[in-house]
This record gives C-alpha cells, sequence and structure tokens, in this order.
C-alpha cells in the first residue's frame, strides 16, 4: 500500500503544483484567520487519477460569511447563490472555485431536498459523501493527503463503495443510487456487490428525488465514457422503472429480424454505435438518448403475422410520442426534447431507399424534414443497423452511402439546407393583392411543397404555379 499511496500522491502532487499557486495562497488566507482548507472529494480522486480540470472544490471549517471575509478583496469574482447551502463561490486566475462549509447532511426520509447542518470536523465531512472514492482530501497549503475510508485503494482497484454502509449512504441521498450508475459510465469502474444489493433493495426511494435532479444525474451517465455499464446497472437494479420504465420493457420484444434476443439489446448495441460515429467534439447527448429511444414503440405496436413474423409498423410514430412524454417528465428543455423526438421519429425513414423508390423529390424532403439534424440522423440510421448478417449489413451501408452521395449532388444543384418557396411572402400578396394573413401562409406553403417535388422553378412558372393555385382555391377569380 505504501508504494500506491506514493506513486498516487506524486501524481497528485504534481496535478496540485499547477493550481497550487492559487490554492496555496488561498489556504494561506484561511490558516491567518484560524481556519483549515482541504481540497476534497471530486478534485482529489481527479487530481489522482491525472485529470484535474479548472474547477476546484474545498471544505473548510470557517462559516458562509467568515469564508466571504477570507476571499473578500483577492477573488476576482465571488458569487453567493449557494449560501444557504454552506457554499461560496469564487473565480481566481481563470480558476473557478466553490468552497464548503463542513456539513453534517441528511434527509429525513419524506422530503426530496437533505436538511443541512453544518459538521465540525473533516473526518464528519468526509463520512457522509456519497463514495470512498470521493472521500479522500488534501490540506492547502501543507499538502497533507487524508483518506479515512480507503478512496485511494478503491480508485486503484477501480470499485465504487460506500464510506459508511450502503443503505446509510442511500437512505441519505437516494440519487446516490442514480451516481454509483453514472460513475461506473464515466470512469469505468466496478460497483461493489453490497451496493448494487442495496440499489436493488431501495430503488423505490428515488420516488422521494426530484425529477431536475434524476435528469442531471442520468444525462451525466449518457455522456460518460461507458454509458452501457450504467444503463445495465440502472436496469438491473430496477432504478430504470422508477423514471425510465420503457428502457426495461424492451426486453419483453423480440426484434423483428430475430437477430437479437430481444430489442434491449439491440438497443444498447445501438448506442455503442452511435458514441463510435461523434464527431470527436464531446459527447453528443442528443444523438446518444435518441439511440437510446428509438425503438420505445415497438412494445405497443407489437403484431405477429400469419407467417409468424414479428412486426412493429409505426413504432417510430409511437416511440416520438412516448419520449415527449418521458422527456417532458424528466424536465428537459423543449429544444432538447425538439431534436431527440425528431430523430426518433425520423429514423426509420430511410428503409426502402435500397428498392429505388426514392424519387429526388424524397430526398428533397428527407433532408428538409431533418433540417439541422441531418448530420445526428446519419449517424442514428447507420447506428442501427446491427443485423448478424454481413452481407446484408453490407447492402445497407452501401444503400445509404448512395443516399449521402444523393443528397451531396442534389445539394450541388439546389440549397437543400435552406429549401424556401421560390416566391416570398411579399411577393404572394403583391401578386395576389392580399394583405398579411392565412391566405399568404397558405400559398407559401402549397409552393414550398412544390419546390420539395419538383426542384427550383424559375420566376414565371412560379408565378403561373401561384395563381393556378389561388384559382383554384376561389382566392382570385
Amino acid at each position: 500500500m505504501s508504494s500506491l499511496l506514493n506513486s498516487a500522491q506524486q501524481k497528485a502532487v504534481a496535478e496540485l503544483l499547477r493550481v497550487s499557486p492559487v490554492a496555496d495562497e488561498l489556504g494561506g488566507r484561511f490558516s491567518a484567520a484560524g481556519h483549515e482548507l482541504h481540497l476534497v472529494g471530486g478534485s482529489v480522486r481527479d487530481a489522482l487519477l491525472g485529470t484535474l480540470g479548472d474547477d476546484l472544490d474545498f471544505c473548510t471549517d470557517a462559516r458562509p460569511e467568515q469564508t466571504l471575509a477570507a476571499v473578500s478583496g483577492w477573488a476576482d469574482a465571488i458569487w453567493e447563490t449557494g449560501r444557504d447551502f454552506g457554499t461560496i463561490g469564487i473565480q481566481k486566475d481563470g480558476l473557478r472555485i466553490e468552497i464548503t462549509t463542513y456539513r453534517a447532511e441528511a434527509y429525513d426520509g419524506v422530503t426530496r431536498n437533505p436538511v443541512v447542518s453544518y459538521g465540525t470536523s473533516l473526518h464528519e465531512d468526509l463520512s457522509r459523501r456519497d463514495f470512498t472514492i470521493n472521500a479522500m482530501a488534501v490540506s492547502v497549503p501543507g499538502h497533507a493527503f487524508v483518506d479515512p475510508f480507503g478512496g485511494l485503494a478503491d480508485l486503484a482497484s477501480r470499485t465504487i463503495r460506500t464510506p459508511s454502509t450502503p443503505e446509510i449512504s442511500f437512505g441519505d441521498d437516494p440519487l446516490r443510487m442514480l451516481r454509483a450508475a453514472r460513475f461506473a459510465a464515466k470512469l469505468q469502474f466496478n460497483v461493489e456487490e453490497s451496493v448494487i444489493s442495496a440499489m436493488r433493495d431501495m430503488a423505490a426511494d428515488l420516488d422521494r428525488i426530484t425529477a431536475e435532479r434524476i435528469r442531471d444525474e442520468f444525462t451525466k451517465l449518457m455522456s460518460g465514457a461507458d454509458p452501457i455499464a450504467g444503463l445495465r446497472l440502472l436496469v438491473d437494479t430496477g432504478l430504470a422503472d422508477r423514471f425510465l420504465p420503457e428502457i426495461s420493457g424492451l426486453k419483453l420484444e423480440i426484434d423483428e429480424h430475430a437477430q437479437h434476443k430481444d430489442v434491449y439489446e439491440h438497443t444498447l448495441i445501438v448506442v455503442q454505435n452511435a458514441i463510435r460515429l461523434e464527431s470527436g467534439e464531446g459527447p453528443d447527448f442528443v444523438l446518444r438518448m435518441a439511440a437510446l429511444m428509438h425503438d420505445i414503440g415497438k412494445p405497443a405496436t407489437k403484431a405477429v403475422g400469419r407467417d409468424g413474423r414479428v412486426s412493429f409498423h409505426h413504432h417510430e410514430v409511437v416511440g416520438a410520442r412516448l419520449t415527449k412524454q418521458r422527456m417532458r417528465a424528466l424536465k428537459y428543455p423543449k429544444d432538447v426534447i425538439s431534436e431527440v423526438v425528431g430523430l426518433v421519429a425520423l429514423h426509420l425513414r430511410f428503409y426502402g431507399y435500397g428498392r429505388g423508390e426514392w424519387t429526388d423529390s424524397a430526398v428533397r424532403r428527407y433532408v428538409a424534414d431533418a433540417g439541422p439534424l441531418l448530420s445526428r440522423l446519419h449517424k442514428l440510421t447507420r447506428s442501427d443497423v446491427t443485423t448478424r448478417n454481413r452481407r446484408k449489413a453490407a447492402q445497407l451501408a452501401a444503400d445509404y452511402d448512395a443516399l449521402e452521395e444523393r443528397i451531396a449532388r442534389i445539394a450541388a444543384e439546389e440549397d437543400l439546407a435552406k429549401v424556401r418557396p421560390d416566391l416570398d411572402g411579399n411577393a404572394i400578396m403583391e401578386l395576389l393583392g392580399v394583405p398579411p394573413g392565412p391566405i399568404v401562409g397558405q400559398a407559401w406553403r402549397y409552393l414550398k411543397e412544390l419546390r420539395l417535388d419538383r426542384g427550383p422553378l424559375d420566376r414565371d412558372e412560379a408565378e403561373a404555379e401561384l395563381f393556378k393555385w389561388a384559382r383554384d382555391q376561389g382566392h382570385i377569380s
């Protein structure tokens, strides 16, 4: 253990040296005022892993008003939004720092928010933290390493374990059960069996947690390095049933091609495929969430034909509706919901293209309907090909290559990204002699449909079509 400690401490010190000019100066100010200050929690964990960022967490025996006194005149900026929870935020030399008074925090077992009371010691503060790997501290400016619960050993063995018993830890904050799955996804660590058992036994306690807190934790899980491990843990422990039951429900359905034992396994493969196709600019939550939700309409649309084949007609429509309902319940922003729902609704549109049935009009509509989601739709559609039949997989990939090439060809001839009618609203009003109102909108939509069907029209053709439509509708004689 001593060699492990020395090696890990060397990593931590190397990371701390990068921020020590600020951290040690801050620690000196607290020391001069008679207070302790420790780098703590995720910051120490990340320092030991060699991934310490610019967000630093400290804990102290100083109360918030004493912390404010220590940093006033020194910090570049100060914010007090977390003061009621004992946290003061500051910014200094590009580092974002949160300083929190030692806590003795617990839930009363009924309400959804913690009851916060101040603790009296570092040990007490560390004992109430979620996992041992987050219950280590380094003093500043002294750099003394504190690890009362074996977090360093768990970090070395890649294990997620609680400082106290899992039942006590999860009883204090049931969200920690979801956080265990999140850390499994983020760090690719194993969760101790006693922790998994408690998650299974206490899953219903997650109902005490607000939708917003669940949403934020789940989003972090889905954005982790290996969300599949986290998702399996949520489903296997029953936690998913508390806030995302549609995923567990996929286990009941055999896919239509009988290539997977259930749609659930297919879905996890699609999520993995989507991650591999990400552009490298960081996790794409919208794409990953669409991959996770793309088939949740299947249980409600399952049908078995006379030949015994299973089908799920229009499951993309049902899935889009269910996705919207679930993401609304989790309080996701409207724009995020709209993007994920749009991808779920469109994920089957490509199938049939290889049979040669698509006209240029169909390609234009595909691009127009996808809009800014087109790049993600390409990735989702490719990710959805999980058949074990290599010849079929190769054919589908070739078909989609052909579609993308066709989109590129048509885009070179037309501005597919901005399909608009050949006449704008002002021209429509001038030609028809009508004021702004429903008629202008109806004419605009008609001309857009014409543009999608036939491609760009010259001015004379567009005007002739407009007048023909207006006469047919009785707007002009």
